[in-house]
């Protein structure tokens, strides 16, 4: 429910804070003199629900205005769906706040966290539901009579079937598109995908080919010089008396004579030992290597022929050498797709048939027991009308079928509410009604048999009892307390047998001074209703008799 409203500096009012949660919830009835700013309440609350500003709401003098609602949010509320899309961690408290320069620049926040107006706009239509003459949301705004049907006639779980099989319909539907898109595809590349199969079979690529073949290359083309300075290094420890032969013919003299040399000649004798060791293995390694790097033009063709294919190859598919192995795959499974397309296409078909007729099932079901919640919801409102008087009045719900380009998740018909305001009229839209004071008492029946089934715990009515009084203002008030024990209301009412049967009643009075106007709200006790009530039964002067018929009212309403 709306547990607090605050304005500050918008058009008439310089600074208001009305606790709503602080008085409950219920009927809430809000009058005073014609001229007072009534409408300025119900234009400031529109604009923390994201209503379009203007510069001009701005009070006179002031730099900016602005206007915060508190809602106290239940944590099952539609609103916290809207909260999670957009990553808004909100728990039990819920303030929406807009805030308007005098130049027509604005803000908007969510809990004080910056936000969007669209935002607001999203949440305030889970919050709060205006009814106005010229109110063009709530039941007004055709969207809505579908969801209200179904609610009023607990249609929850068939909806739910009925959106589960349009998404498996359109889900196969897809599934089938995309395949014969791919067969279609893959037919016209068909010589193509055959032709680059084969090219790619016979080139046998492995993903490391190309770095294994480029280092061999690298080699190969090095194989030359590298032999020829190998060679040279053999040569100088090999030929003649090259370093091998003439360590090994220093170690055999010392060897002779290390006896006689009385340890003179050990250390040398060990030196030329691992001189020799050594020297020797580097010439076994070096004469490996020398088999290694002999030079073969032939190979180095060849490695060279098959590296640039692959490179050609990969060139010609845009992609890397290493990732042709896995488009020929990719080429096969294609070919192998539309070798098997026709089959599984076939399947396709069938499941989309299947899936459209459980669709379809669902939703006949679902139109038929919105035709039978629509003839009840019929009655229920036909019953409200008379006491209302709009007793010539007819109120029908018409469910259509609609073509199949306009099925949608929510099934294969529109619903709307329609009105024939005199007998023999054809029925027209609810939105069309051309009589204000009508039109309130029309969104007040229905919302009465709609209590339970809106969203918005918050409804607000301005000026429903436009045009009316005595019995039916009555029934009016009657209506409005019954609907307020489902949802929180709110009224602004000229009549006085309506603000009679509140449970809380502020009163909105405007102050003018030669220099300014301002508007203030007012929580009124008992004897500030009864005050009230009298000036509304008699105008400007308040009587004794007025006073009278103000206790009569309020003792009615009990």
């Amino acid at each position: 429910m709306l547990a607090s409203l605050s304005i500050r500096d918008f058009v008439l009012i310089e600074k208001l804070d009305l606790d709503f949660l602080r008085t409950g919830g219920g009927l809430g009835a809000l009058t005073g003199e014609t001229g007072a700013g009534k409408s300025i309440l119900i234009d400031a609350l529109s604009l923390a629900l994201g209503a379009r500003a203007e510069s001009g709401a701005v009070r006179r003098g002031a730099a900016q205005a602005s206007v915060s609602a508190s809602f106290d949010l239940p944590t099952d509320h539609p609103a916290h769906i809207v909260l999670d899309e957009q990553g808004f961690e909100v728990e039990d408290v819920l303030t929406l706040r807009r805030m308007i320069g005098a130049d027509g620049r604005g803000r908007a926040f969510v809990n004080d966290q910056p936000a969007s107006v669209s935002l607001l706009r999203r949440l305030g239509e889970t919050l709060v539901e205006i009814q106005g003459q010229m109110e063009q949301h709530g039941l007004l705004d055709v969207a809505t009579h579908r969801r209200s049907l179904d609610a009023f006639a607990s249609l929850e779980k068939m909806v739910t079937a009925v959106a589960a099989a349009w998404a498996a319909w359109r889900a196969a539907d897809r599934a089938y598109s995309d395949a014969l898109a791919a067969t279609e595809a893959a037919r016209r590349d068909e010589d193509f995908l055959r032709h680059a199969v084969k090219e790619l079979e016979a080139l046998a690529p492995r993903a490391e080919d190309e770095e294994r073949l480029s280092a061999e290359r690298q080699l190969m083309r090095a194989g030359s010089a590298l032999g020829e300075a190998v060679a040279q290094a053999l040569g100088e420890l090999e030929d003649g008396r090259g370093a091998v032969a003439a360590l090994r013919s220093a170690h055999r003299h010392i060897e002779r004579n290390a006896e006689r040399a009385a340890g003179r000649l050990d250390v040398a004798l060990a030196a030329l030992d691992r001189a020799l060791s050594e020297t020797t293995e580097a010439q076994a390694q070096l004469e490996t290597a020398r088999d290694a790097l002999e030079f073969d033009p032939s190979r180095l063709e060849k490695i060279e022929e098959r590296l640039f294919a692959l490179r050609a190859a990969a060139r010609k598919h845009n992609v890397a050498v290493p990732d042709l192995a896995a488009l020929g795959e990719k080429f096969k499974a294609q070919l192998a797709a539309l070798d098997d397309g026709e089959a599984g296409l076939k399947k396709l078909v069938a499941t989309v048939k299947a899936a459209r007729s459980a669709y379809l099932v669902a939703a006949e079901t679902l139109a038929a027991a919105r035709r039978k919640g629509a003839s009840k919801l019929d009655r229920s409102v036909a019953a409200e009308l008379g006491p209302l008087k709009l007793e010539r009045a007819k109120f029908a719900t018409e469910v259509v079928a609609l073509l199949e380009e306009d099925w949608s998740a929510a099934g294969t018909d529109r619903v709307q509410f329609t009105v024939a305001t005199n007998p023999g009229a054809p029925p027209a839209p609810i939105a069309k009604i051309a009589s204000g004071g009508e039109l309130s008492r029309f969104l007040l029946a229905l919302k009465v048999c709609l209590a339970k089934a809106g969203d918005a715990p918050t409804i607000v009515f301005d000026e429903v009892d436009s045009g009316i009084g005595g019995a039916t203002a009555a029934a009016v008030g009657e209506r409005l307390k019954r609907l307020a024990k489902d949802v929180q209301v709110l009224v602004v009412t000229h009549s006085p047998q309506v603000a009679a049967i509140a449970d809380r009643h502020w009163l909105i009075r405007k102050t003018t001074t030669r220099n300014a106007a301002s508007t203030d709200v007012l929580p009124l006790d008992s004897k500030g209703r009864r005050e009230e009530i009298a000036r509304m039964l008699s105008g400007a002067e308040v009587t004794a008799e007025a006073r009278a018929a103000a206790d009569k009212l309020l003792a009615a309403a009990g």
